[in-house]
C-alpha cells in the first residue's frame, strides 16, 4: 500500500506505525515546517514534501492519513474524497458539527471509505468493558470513573483548556456515550497551566440511573509520560483499568475483576491502540472486514466534547445544565 501521511505533530505516532507494517510499500509525509520534514524522513526514511495538492490529487495513493490541525481537517478531507480518495481523520472528525456533517454528507455522496480515529475503540479493556454491558456480566452500570494523565509528549500540541477536549477527553466520551448514551446533565470545571502550557478538566455526566465522572490532566512532568484507566462500578461487580504509555499509545496494562467471589486479574492482548486502529482501516481497504470507525458513529461523542469544550472556554457556563440538541 501506499500512504499519503499530511501532518507532522501527532502524524510521528501514526508514522511510526506506517514503518513497522511490511504491507505499506512507501509513505509520503506532507508538512509546512522543512526542519520537522527532515527529522521525520531521516527517522522513517519516508519521502517527504510541501506540496499538499500533489499528495491528495495523486491517484496512486491507497488511503490519505490526515493529522494536520483539527480546524483543517473538514475541508482537507473533503477534498480528498472528491478527488477519489480514501481518508483517515485523526480525532476529532471536526472543529464544530457542522464540518462533521459536511464530511458525512461527502462521503455518502461519493462513497468513498472514510475512517476517524478512534482509537480507543480497539483498546482490550474497552472491548471487554462493552461486552460486560452488552451481556448484563455484572448486572447493570452505575458509575464509571476515568481519568487520564499525560506530559506534554507531542510536538505542537500543549493542550490548554482551548484544546484539551478536544485532543485528550474525546476518547473518553466516546467510550461513555457508547456505553451510556447522551447524558441528561454536565458540569465541567477546568483549569490552565503555567506559561500557556498544559492544563487539567473535570467532567461530570449524570444519567436517570448512572453517572460517569472524567479527568485529564496534561500537566505531568516529561518523564511521566501518558497514564491512565477507569474505574466501572457495576451492581454486583466492578471493573478496575489501568495504563501507562509513550507518546505512541505502546506500553503497559493491566485489568482486574472485583466480584462477591474475590479479585481476579483479566489477561488483555499485548497491543498498541493506535496500531490496531491503523489494522483495521488498512483491513477495510483490503475488504477483509467491516468499519467500526466510520465518521457517522463518532457524531455523538464528538457534539458533547464541543460542548465540554465551549463551557471550558467559557468559563461562566461551566456549571451550567447540558443544553439541548
Amino acid at each position: 500500500m501506499k500512504v499519503a501521511l499530511l501532518g507532522t505533530g501527532f502524524g510521528q505516532a501514526h508514522a511510526a506505525v506506517y514503518a513497522q507494517r511490511p504491507d505499506v510499500d512507501e509513505v509520503i509525509v506532507f508538512g509546512r515546517t522543512p526542519e520537522k520534514l527532515t527529522m521525520i524522513g531521516e527517522q522513517f526514511g519516508f519521502t517527504t514534501t510541501t506540496d499538499l495538492s500533489s499528495v491528495i490529487t495523486d491517484d496512486s495513493m491507497d488511503l490519505i492519513d490526515i493529522c494536520l490541525p483539527t480546524r483543517l481537517h473538514a475541508d482537507v478531507a473533503v477534498q480528498a474524497m472528491q478527488a477519489g480518495q480514501d481518508v483517515l481523520i485523526e480525532l476529532p472528525l471536526a472543529a464544530n458539527l457542522g464540518d462533521a456533517r459536511r464530511i458525512i454528507e461527502v462521503q455518502q455522496a461519493t462513497g468513498r471509505r472514510a475512517f476517524v480515529d478512534m482509537f480507543s475503540r480497539f483498546t482490550p479493556a474497552h472491548q471487554w468493558l462493552r461486552d460486560a454491558v452488552t451481556d448484563r456480566r455484572y448486572g447493570s452500570l452505575m458509575l464509571l470513573e476515568s481519568e487520564g494523565r499525560t506530559a506534554l509528549l507531542w510536538p505542537g500540541y500543549d493542550l490548554t483548556l482551548r484544546t484539551l477536549a478536544l485532543d485528550m477527553m474525546h476518547a473518553d466520551l466516546d467510550l461513555v456515550t457508547g456505553l451510556l448514551g447522551r447524558p441528561d446533565t454536565v458540569q465541567v470545571t477546568g483549569i490552565d497551566g503555567p506559561a500557556g502550557r498544559g492544563s487539567a478538566a473535570s467532567v461530570l455526566l449524570s444519567y436517570s440511573d448512572a453517572f460517569a465522572r472524567l479527568s485529564s490532566s496534561a500537566l505531568m512532568p516529561q518523564p511521566y509520560g501518558m497514564r491512565g484507566g477507569w474505574r466501572a462500578v457495576f451492581a454486583d461487580g466492578t471493573l478496575e483499568y489501568a495504563m501507562t504509555a509513550g507518546f505512541t499509545g505502546q506500553g503497559q496494562a493491566s485489568l482486574t475483576e472485583h466480584t462477591a467471589d474475590g479479585e481476579r486479574p483479566i489477561e488483555l492482548v499485548d497491543i498498541s491502540p493506535y496500531a490496531a486502529m491503523i489494522d483495521h482501516v488498512l483491513a477495510c481497504l483490503t475488504g477483509d472486514t467491516d468499519n467500526r470507525i466510520e465518521p457517522a458513529s463518532a457524531l455523538l461523542a464528538l457534539e458533547l466534547t464541543l460542548d465540554v469544550h465551549e463551557r471550558l472556554t467559557q468559563p461562566g457556563s461551566r456549571l451550567d445544565p447540558i443544553r439541548e440538541p
